[in-house]
């Protein structure tokens, strides 16, 4: 499989690193400002993606959706980490639906965030259930992280909030005020070199519940990124999350 390695920030290294120790090959890596030796061109065209298979992309949420929409068009599958564009989702999965390609996106590509994600949308029903539990999240990042909250908060957030019955809002600011009944508050804090740690709590007045995904360093990312870009190279055709690929190649074991 050909690869190009779309930004060569820490991320990108790790992935060109993973890719070559999986024995893809890695055609291009596209940066604007890195002077490494390994960069073949800082710009995404069609010209800097000619001959790749998928692409990888960690860049910026200034930039990703207008590379989306390029690979679309070029018919290029393209893996996504990069975050704090979701607020475009519609736009873009429009513009990805009127091709046939694939792209995948997700705010964390770790295997163990994908299955923790998995345990924590079942923990959430359970605690909706019992009607004593609130439900609140926090998240810790490095100080040089782009976006916040980070995306794997959001879908944390995101998946506690579908599963309890009358909480019907994140709310990701500094409150001042009394929280709001029907909010779930995210809360972020950025600094020193955290790859990135995540906990969701119940509370209930008798007892707290806390599940936890720490990270201990960006190479589980790269891992993930690489075997997603395998799973969307091969032949699909449309706008895929991670939830995708771990129902096709883990989930589907147990039915």
């Amino acid at each position: 499989m050909r690869i190009a390695v779309v930004g060569y920030g820490k991320m990108g290294k790790l992935i060109r690193s993973e890719a070559l120790v999986k024995g893809h090959t890695v055609s291009a890596v596209i940066d604007p400002v890195a002077l490494d030796a390994e960069v073949t061109a800082a710009n995404v065209d069609a010209q800097s993606l000619e001959g790749c298979d998928v692409a990888i992309d960690f860049t910026h949420p200034s930039v990703v959706v207008d590379h989306i929409i390029l690979y679309a068009r070029l018919g290029i599958p393209a893996v996504i980490g990069t975050t704090g564009w979701y607020d475009q989702l519609a736009q873009v999965g429009e513009a990805v639906a009127d091709t046939d390609c694939a792209i995948i996106y997700s705010g964390n590509y770790s295997l163990g965030v994908a299955l923790f994600l998995q345990v924590v949308k079942q923990a959430a029903r359970l605690f909706s259930r019992s009607g004593v539990y609130d439900p609140f999240l926090t998240e810790i990042h490095h100080a040089q992280k782009a976006d916040s909250p980070s995306g794997t908060a959001l879908m944390l957030a995101t998946s506690v909030l579908e599963a309890f019955e009358g909480k019907h809002t994140i709310v990701e600011e500094t409150l001042h005020q009394k929280r709001e009944e029907d909010a779930i508050h995210l809360t972020s804090v950025r600094g020193g070199w955290v790859p990135g740690t995540h906990t969701v709590y119940f509370d209930s007045p008798q007892d707290t519940i806390e599940l936890t995904h720490r990270a201990r360093s960006r190479e589980g990312f790269a891992v993930g990124a690489v075997q997603a870009a395998a799973w969307i190279a091969s032949g699909r055709k449309g706008f895929f999350t991670l939830d995708d690929l771990l129902n096709d190649v883990y989930l589907a074991v147990e039915k």
